[in-house]
Order: C-alpha cells, then sequence, then structure tokens
C-alpha cells in the first residue's frame, strides 16, 4: 500500500483491498502472483554463503506470495507479524508450541473448539504441560487459577459452538501481571470484527480456511503476534517450516479483498435469521452474541465491532428422530463443518460429553447454523418445511 503520508488512517475496507499488494514489483499486475518452489538461487557464492539477510532464502522461509499475505494480515490485525499455515488446526498447535515447554501450566476455556482441547489432552500432555479448563464467564476471576508456572491462557471469543462471549481484555490484563502470554482463537470476528492485539491478545490465531478464504475450497491458518510474543512465534515457525501451500496463500490473498463485504454480508444475513429463529415456536433460545439471549452480550457490545455468520439454535425439547426429519429434508442447508462460506450449513452438536469446567444442559437439541448468502426468503422457506417435519415427527 502506497505511503501517501496521509494523516487519517485508511478504513477496514480500503485496507483490505489495497494492503499487502506491490503492482509495480509484478510488471503492474495488481495481484501478487502464485510463487511455487523450494530453491532461490544466489548470484554468487559470496551471496549463497551469507544470506542471512537476503530477502528470500528458501520457500520454507518464505515466498513472495507468502510475504505478500503475511504482511497484508499483521496490517490488518494490527501484530508485529504473521506467519500462514496449512490449516485452522495448526495454527492452533503453533500458537501453543511457541508459548509453552514441558513443565509449564496452561488455562485454556472450557469452550474452546474439540480439536484444540484434544491437541491439549494428547500432544502437550506427552510433552509435560498440564491444561486446566475455566469457565468462559469467569473474566479477570480467571487469576484464582493461575499458579507459579502458569505460562498462558487460551480464549475463544465466542466460544465454540455455544457461544459464551468472554472477558478478553480483563484475562489478557491477569496474564499480563503473572507474565503470561494470552493467545485468543479469533476465527468467529476476525481482526475486523474484534482487534486482538488492541484489546491485549499477544498470540491471535484464525482459521484463514472460513472468511478469508471465504469460498469453502481451501485449508490454511493464519497466526499473529504482537511485539512481546513475535520472535517466539516466528522461531518456532521456522523449527517447524509449518508453512502453508502456494496455490491456498493466494486465494487467501484473493479472498482477503472482498472480506469485509462479505462479512458485513454475512452478519446482515445472520442477523435476520437470527430474529427470525427466536420468533419460533420451536425455539427455545437463540445463541447469537448479538442478541440479549447469548451469555456475555454485554461484552460483545463493549468489545466488538460486529457479528459473523455464525451461530447456535436450541430447540424446544424433542426426539433425536425428529431433528434427523427436520435435517434430512434441507434443500438449501448442507450438513457438514467449517463455516464462512457463501453457503449455508447445518450440524447438529452436544458439548456435554467433553465439558469439564462447567455443565451444558441447554434444555434442548442444539444445532449450529452457518448463514450463507442465499436470498433469505428461501433459508426460511426450507426451514419451515423444516419445522413442519420435526413437529409431524415428534
Amino acid at each position: 500500500m502506497k505511503d501517501h503520508n496521509q494523516t487519517r488512517k485508511p478504513g477496514p475496507r480500503t485496507r483490505s483491498i489495497h494492503t499487502g499488494r506491490h503492482p509495480h514489483e509484478q510488471f503492474g499486475f495488481v495481484n501478487t502472483p502464485v510463487y511455487r518452489g523450494s530453491t532461490v538461487l544466489a548470484p554468487s557464492m559470496d551471496a549463497l554463503m551469507n544470506r542471512e539477510d537476503a530477502r528470500f532464502v528458501y520457500a520454507t522461509k518464505g515466498t513472495p506470495t507468502s510475504e505478500a499475505l503475511e504482511a497484508a494480515w499483521s496490517d490488518i490485525a494490527g501484530a508485529a507479524g504473521t506467519v500462514a499455515v496449512g490449516s485452522g488446526l495448526a495454527a492452533v498447535a503453533l500458537s501453543l508450541m511457541a508459548a509453552l515447554k514441558a513443565g509449564d501450566h496452561l488455562l485454556v476455556t472450557d469452550s474452546v473448539y474439540r480439536p484444540t482441547r484434544h491437541f491439549c489432552d494428547t500432544v502437550l500432555k506427552r510433552y509435560g504441560v498440564e491444561t486446566t479448563y475455566f469457565d468462559p464467564m469467569i473474566g479477570a476471576d480467571v487469576e484464582k487459577l493461575f499458579r507459579p508456572n502458569t505460562a498462558a491462557v487460551f480464549t475463544e471469543a465466542p466460544g465454540s459452538q455455544s457461544f459464551e462471549v468472554q472477558d478478553v481484555p480483563a484475562i489478557a490484563a491477569v496474564a499480563r501481571k503473572h507474565n503470561a502470554l494470552t493467545i485468543m482463537d479469533n476465527t468467529w470476528a476476525t481482526p475486523f470484527f474484534f482487534p486482538p492485539h488492541e484489546r491485549g491478545v499477544d498470540i491471535a490465531l484464525e482459521a484463514g480456511t472460513k472468511y478469508l478464504g471465504g469460498h469453502s475450497d481451501l485449508l490454511l491458518g493464519i497466526v499473529s503476534a504482537n511485539e512481546k510474543a513475535w520472535k517466539k512465534l516466528r522461531s518456532t515457525y521456522d523449527a517447524f517450516a509449518m508453512c502453508a501451500g502456494p496455490d491456498d496463500m493466494f486465494l487467501a490473498l484473493r479472498g482477503l479483498r472482498t472480506m469485509h463485504l462479505r462479512l458485513k454480508e454475512a452478519e446482515k444475513q445472520a442477523l435476520a435469521m437470527a430474529h427470525w429463529f427466536a420468533a419460533r415456536p420451536e425455539v427455545k433460545t437463540v445463541l447469537h452474541p448479538a442478541l440479549p439471549s447469548c451469555p456475555g452480550h454485554a461484552i460483545w457490545k463493549r468489545d466488538f465491532l460486529g457479528s459473523s455468520g455464525l451461530f447456535s439454535v436450541i430447540l424446544q425439547p424433542a426426539p433425536q428422530k425428529a431433528v434427523a426429519a427436520m435435517l434430512d429434508g434441507l434443500t438449501y442447508f448442507g450438513m457438514g463443518y467449517s463455516w464462512g462460506g457463501f453457503e449455508s450449513l447445518v450440524v447438529p452438536f452436544d458439548c456435554a460429553d467433553y465439558r469439564t469446567a462447567t455443565q451444558w444442559n441447554p434444555g434442548g437439541p442444539a444445532l449450529r447454523f452457518q448463514i450463507g448468502f442465499e436470498d433469505l426468503e428461501d433459508l426460511q422457506a426450507d426451514l419451515d418445511e423444516g419445522f413442519k417435519r420435526l413437529r409431524a415427527a415428534s
């Protein structure tokens, strides 16, 4: 992005379009091309033997494609640096490995993405890191769980599936007091709706698979860090050579240019559907951070700049066969994991089996909805027929 010595900082839409692009370096073409390869040739023996300060030395250390994506994301997230990895879960693993060592203690929100919990309970446990899960609504009281060896706190706001909105700034303040790092899974909001480092987060991660890609056709993880944590993150990333593929990074760069517009449309669509669900007699409650019925709604209003297209619905009590009848006949809602793409999705879920610090007892079947860009009237008509099947099968 050119520097015109403007006193005004560009807005989010402008930055998403212009940041990380250098057309003058690629003959005027507006998009950074895909650089596929491994070897980077040196012009001389001296250059080969003294390459520490060279811009590119080997593809695992970076390419023009990865540099463009990482620089753009650092600008948008307000980070000291960013790395791109092969998936959202790889981003989780890298963040934790950068922050922890054998013998450390880790605090993790009980509403965390389930594969993150699995990584903590298996890989980290094997390497001598003990994990304690905490109530996502605990806020600054998380300090009561700190130990002398607590090295990091892992947050996710809102919570995976159950959508509790944590007080991340309060948690981050406690972590700083104890010289621990705050890590946040910020996939739901992205930096456009929750600027993580501005809110006190040291390491922020995202599944770029979701809104950054935006079209359900790539796997990618993005991890950014502030000055305090950047050196740890980058050195750990280099040690693993956990780089993302060039084609996925190119697609992510392409997705970035329309990401803010897609997020705003996803917000609009999902809010309309959330209110529609809330008026249905078959629905017990809607877990959408922008609605007062969602735990932590006041914190969302204070800290977030918007809401995305993912939320959950708790139905009135109904047998499993009735829920299956509802979902199996849907036309416009696919049943599949992931989200953030252009299409609408739904999955049933139950957190009860793996929560340890809190109890999950919503009082009815739970469904997570990803609202895509279809016409709302079509989505509502599809669900209306689904609710008819639910009632008939009940």
